[in-house]
């Protein structure tokens, strides 16, 4: 239901316009001053604000003001004394509209109405531009960060290769976005490739493009991603997996800026800054013959590595408090607030899925708790020990049964057990739809299918 907040010291007219208001189906919340109304719009969700001018304690200007710093709800002021010039000033200072007593019923409605519309437009609009930009800011003040954000404005407008190093969800991706935007090529495409997700036989005619006729499903000419990105920038992420004889392509791209078409004779010219990322050790991969060093040496002119989380434990109250606010705003509630004992706790926990982990850790915090997050729905809701699990009927747990820990032998044992049971429920709530299933939990469909066949999981008639 729509909410109203009526600021006015007079009951009168408090009481008159939530009568007409209620009367409407408006929820209506009023108080006699400004320093009550303010503590409002941070504690509820409130659609539209009715605020007098003139008020003893706190001026309505002062009121409309101080609102601009805490929410986007639009405000109508009124006025008993209204002139030009408070009209004026009410509009500069970011007022939808302004109403003179006595008040005219057909108008009020009226205006109410409209600021109602244009201020669900405002927050359709914050909320559409935050799910399209993919470019956010990287957040945290550690030193590894900083020296991050350092380099990024170093290493941007130059020509110079990067490659990025991590664990999965660590923010790899940004980084590489933020190379991108800061560079000269921001105006031209940044071309994404997940190395991945394609599988080995299709990974050149993907980098590539083909030609018509090269193979039994090319029915058509396809321009591949280093002719999509020509004059922008091409991101390799997962380069780890790429196939030796792709890598041998790419490296001759690399060297001659030229690349042929599979199953084409025709060489053409590229102009492509190519960024790649990877969460596997390379030195250890070129040890064992799976990566090219010449390639290696290719791509990482610049070495970036981005720490994991728990190695920059500092900046998860930045990163949280961040998270918090545009999960809110995406469901279109207040932002809750995150207790200093709930931001001690997130601190501390292991963070194996680390940022994207962090992120998702959130969202179920805003889900499952009231108006505050403290420590206790932390301990709640993340601590693994206090979490009973429910599975299948497969010889796991059933629902409210604690787990016994003394059966694992090792950490890794654990580990294994819990990772197979958790994929194996998402299988099953996805109806065993492995795309969905990796989007959900935020792997590659790749790295899905792999667990897949190690846990021996099957899907149950």
């Amino acid at each position: 239901m729509t909410t109203i907040l009526i600021i006015d010291d007079e009951r009168p007219i408090r009481s008159s316009l939530r009568d007409i208001l209620e009367y409407e189906d408006y929820k209506v919340l009023d108080v006699d001053n400004g320093f009550d109304g303010l503590d409002l719009l941070k504690k509820e969700k409130i659609d539209l604000v009715l605020c007098d001018i003139k008020m003893n304690k706190m001026d309505g200007m002062e009121v409309l003001t101080e609102a601009q710093s805490i929410c986007d709800t639009p405000f109508i002021m009124i006025s008993g004394h209204g002139t030009i010039e408070t009209a004026v000033e009410a509009a500069r200072k970011g007022a939808f509209d302004f109403l003179e007593k006595p008040l005219d019923l057909n108008r009020l409605l009226i205006t109410v109405r409209n600021a109602l519309e244009k201020g669900g437009l405002v927050k359709e609009t914050k909320v559409l531009k935050k799910k399209v930009s993919k470019t956010k800011e990287i957040l945290g003040e550690s030193p590894t960060i900083s020296l991050i954000k350092e380099t990024i404005d170093r290493v941007a407008p130059t020509e110079a290769r990067v490659l990025i190093t991590g664990e999965n969800g660590s923010g790899k991706e940004l980084v590489a976005h933020w190379l991108h935007e800061k560079s000269t090529r921001a105006g031209s495409p940044l071309i994404e490739v997940n190395c991945a997700a394609i599988p080995s036989e299709l990974i050149e005619s993907e980098l590539f493009g083909h030609e018509k006729g090269s193979f039994t499903s090319a029915v058509k000419q396809r321009i591949g991603k280093f002719e999509q990105a020509n004059g922008g920038t091409l991101f390799l992420d997962e380069i780890g997996d790429m196939s030796l004889s792709a890598q041998a392509k790419v490296l001759r791209a690399l060297q001659e800026n030229k690349i042929t078409r599979v199953g084409g004779e025709k060489e053409i010219d590229v102009n492509v800054r190519v960024i790649a990322a990877t969460n596997k050790d390379l030195l250890k991969e070129i040890e064992d013959g799976n990566f090219r060093m010449d390639l290696y040496h290719r791509l990482s002119v610049i070495l970036i590595h981005v720490p994991s989380l728990k190695e920059r434990a500092t900046d998860i109250p930045i990163i949280a408090s961040s998270f918090c606010e545009e999960i809110c705003g995406g469901y279109n509630t207040p932002t809750k607030e995150i207790t200093e004992g709930a931001m001690q706790a997130l601190q501390a926990l292991p963070w194996t899925g680390n940022i994207r982990e962090l992120r998702n850790m959130i969202e179920r915090l805003i889900i499952l708790s009231d108006k505050r997050i403290t420590e206790k729905e932390v301990a709640l809701y993340a601590n693994p020990s206090n979490t009973n699990i429910t599975t299948e009927n497969n010889g796991g747990l059933k629902t409210g049964q604690t787990l016994d820990f003394d059966k694992f032998e090792s950490f890794q044992d654990y580990k294994d057990y819990a990772e197979k049971e958790f994929i194996n429920f998402k299988l099953d709530k996805n109806g065993w739809n492995v795309s969905k299933t990796a989007d959900d939990i935020g792997i590659q469909r790749s790295h899905l299918y792999h667990k897949i066949e190690k846990f021996g999981l099957k899907r149950t008639e």
